[in-house]
């Protein structure tokens, strides 16, 4: 990976996130739903990076599986 900034790796995964999910078919609250979560709020914010807001390993190895997805192709640009 080239040299990339902590702000702008985020936004890489943010978008992959979404787009997996998109291509999955779920709504964001769908997946918030499937990983255990009430609201849309985790998921929202993290794909956008709104207010530095992320995902966390934790997220991401539960958003792999409930897209039934490589963890890796969230860090892909």
């Amino acid at each position: 990976m080239q040299n990339v900034s902590t702000d702008d790796f985020y936004r890489i995964i943010g978008k992959n996130v979404a787009r997996l999910r998109k291509e999955k078919g779920l709504s964001q609250l769908d997946l918030s739903l499937q990983m255990g979560y009430k609201s849309v709020s985790v998921i929202s914010g993290a794909e956008i990076y709104y207010n530095s807001k992320h995902f966390n390993l934790e997220h991401l190895l539960k958003i792999a599986q409930v897209l039934d997805v490589d963890i890796c192709e969230f860090f892909t640009y």
